[in-house]
Formats: C-alpha cells, structure tokens, sequence
C-alpha cells in the first residue's frame, strides 16, 4: 500500500514538472518595439504613501512609447495625494475616486474610474507597488499589436524580504507554470483557460469599454482572474507572458499581511467544496508526501521500494520548484522551503472554506466585502 501511495506521489510530481518545463520554453519576455499609440498608466492608490512615488517615477521614465500617468487617490487617509501632486511632471494626473457605490468593490471602482479619465489607446493598469521598467509599456503594447490580443498580462518579479513573504508568495508562479497548459491557453479561445495577474495588465481601450472592463466585475476581487475570461467570451485574444524582466512587485511586508491578502484572494480562488480537495490531492501528494515518506524510509518505517519513489518524486517537486524560482527570478533561498510553501497555502484556503464565520465577508484596505460578486 505504501509504495503504491509513493507511485502516486511520484505521478503527481510529474504533473507539474512536465508543464513547467514546456511553460517554461514558451513564456518568453515581450520585445519592446516604438509605437506612437499612448499607453495610459493607471495606478489605484489606496494608502499607498509608502510606494506611490517610486511607483510613479518608474512609470514616467517608460521609453518606447507615449505614456501618460493617472493616479486614483482612493479615499487615502495619508500622504498618498500630496506625494503624487508633488511630483509636477504634465504627463501626471491625480485623479480622485468617487465614493464607492453598493455592489463595487474598491480596486475594481477605482479602476473604472481610472479608465475613464484615460485617452490612451492603451490601459496599463499597475498596483501601487509595482515598480515598472522603462520597456515594460512599449513591450506589452508590442506583444498586443503582434498577437492582436486585446488583453495581455504578466507576472511581476516578486521581491520577499521576509521569511513569512517567502513562505507564500512564490505559490502564484508555481500554480500558474506548474499547471496552467500555456501552449493550450494560447491556441485555444476557452474561456476557462484565459488568466491575467491583477498586478500588471494592459488592455485594449475599445476592448475594454465594449467588455465593460472593470464594470464587468464590479463585485468581485480578483480583477485579473475574472476579467481574462470575460473578453474571450466576448471574441477577445487574451495572452500571458514573462514579467520578471519588465517590472517589480512586493505584495506584502510579512507574514500577517501576506496570509491576510492570500485569504483575501482564496475566497474566489481554491477555496471551494469542489475544488479545494482536488487541489489538496494534487498538491500533497506531489509535494507534501513524498519527503514525509522519504523521512519515514531513512527511519525504516517504509518498505525500500516505496522509499526510492518517494525520494524521486521529491527530487522532481524540488527540481520543478527550483526551475521556476530561477526563471521568475525569486529568491533560490525559497527552494528548500517548498514543502511548507505547500503547506501554508494549503493551510490558507482550507482556513478560509471552513471558518464560516469568516466565509461570508472578505476584508481588504480596511473595506469588508461580501464574498460571491455582484
């Protein structure tokens, strides 16, 4: 029975290890061509006085393309506003955003508020600790003119300077490359293989005003994830591709903040009756059980056979963690902690789709939300 388990253990390794290796080949960092369409850069700000100036900056100092800079300054009661007034370049503006009506929720209203002040022929909407490159605008306008997507998105290069960061922030890169088929989500127009990451997204503005763009999704979270499929069943290309190159991100500062914003985002993620137990198969038995098992073999606790399976399958999961890490430009250090990565992420979603007092409402930036979309 055990080393039928680890033979289990060894094939849901596999999984992941087989599409990451060909994501890998075909996710690639759009070239930065010259174009004279304006890009307008977009940046919900809630708060943000932390980050917002260098935010700013970096997206004023694109290359490539005409670019102007709009900051929603989301009700912040810091100095979130002043900074962005103080920078004094014409190409930025300030936009306040309008009091947040019943059924929005706050990035989402922001954005569209956004939207509507823009006269670029793109929109390039970045959080507010994205740190963009100067060839990250004219590289994803390129990408969308080359492959007449409509939508193109990327992953930043994730910056962690904690432990608890470290922990939980690598999951994003390793869920979507170890199991998002890239070749298929490019050839095929199903919806359900379409994604975007919230972080860094530039779409086509007439796209986005016939999608409804962010009105679409008024009452739900994860903006990235939900708008991707609307525009594919609306006839729209969307695309993926490399960020790691083209712009920077730090989520959160720490442990509490990073479990507060993944629980935030599992609600209309894993965090399902259906899904969570399938993705706790998954994910444990290619990734949690195999050095268990491995442990429990030096011990003498599991029959030889079963131990060298689970020894290759922890070999895989490391290998394909480790491939990932380095492509996306993470920190080698989170390597070795890839089974509590697992682990923790785990822990997350089931914490969130058992806790039912906390399943109703989600709360974020000091607004609670309830749970399901308008």
């Amino acid at each position: 029975m055990l080393t039928l388990l680890a033979l289990l253990c060894l094939f849901a390794s596999l999984l992941p290890a087989g599409l990451a290796a060909v994501n890998l080949m075909v996710l690639r960092t759009p070239e930065a061509e010259p174009d004279d369409g304006l890009v307008s850069i977009l940046i919900p700000a809630r708060n943000e006085a932390g980050n917002i100036a260098g935010t700013v900056h970096a997206a004023l100092a694109s290359t490539g393309v005409p670019v102007e800079v709009i900051v929603g300054d989301d009700h912040s009661t810091d100095a979130t506003a002043a900074i962005v007034t103080g920078i004094g370049d014409p190409r930025l503006r300030l936009a306040p955003v309008p009091d947040l009506p019943e059924g929005w929720t706050g990035k989402n209203h922001a954005c569209a508020h956004l939207a509507s002040q823009a006269r670029g022929r793109w929109l390039l909407f970045i959080d507010a600790d994205v740190t963009l490159q100067p060839v990250a605008a004219a590289a994803l306008s390129a990408r969308a003119r080359q492959t007449g997507a409509a939508l193109v998105s990327a992953v930043p290069r994730q910056r962690m300077d904690t432990l608890g960061e470290r922990l939980t922030v690598p999951m994003i890169n390793f869920l979507l490359l170890g199991y998002l088929p890239m070749l298929l989500m490019r050839r095929l127009p199903n919806p359900s293989l379409a994604t975007a990451c919230g972080q860094l997204v530039l779409f086509d503005a007439a796209a986005y005003g016939t999608t409804g763009g962010h009105g679409a999704v008024r009452g739900f979270l994860h903006d990235g994830v939900r708008l991707a499929p609307i525009f594919r069943r609306a006839g729209y290309r969307t695309d993926l591709v490399a960020g790691a190159r083209i712009a920077t991100c730090r989520m959160y500062d720490g442990f509490p903040a990073a479990w507060a914003g993944f629980s935030k985002n599992a609600h209309e993620g894993l965090a399902t009756p259906r899904a969570l137990p399938l993705w706790t198969a998954l994910l444990g038995l290619g990734h949690l059980l195999p050095p268990l098992l491995l442990l429990a073999g030096l011990l003498g606790l599991v029959p030889p056979a079963a131990t060298v399976l689970a020894a290759l399958a922890f070999g895989v999961s490391l290998a394909t963690r480790a491939a990932i890490t380095l492509a996306t430009g993470e920190p080698a250090a989170t390597i070795p902690l890839h089974p509590a990565s697992i682990a923790v992420a785990l822990a997350i979603q089931w914490n969130v789709l058992l806790r039912r007092e906390r399943a109703g409402a989600a709360t974020w930036k000091g607004r609670s939300y309830p749970v399901g979309g308008a």
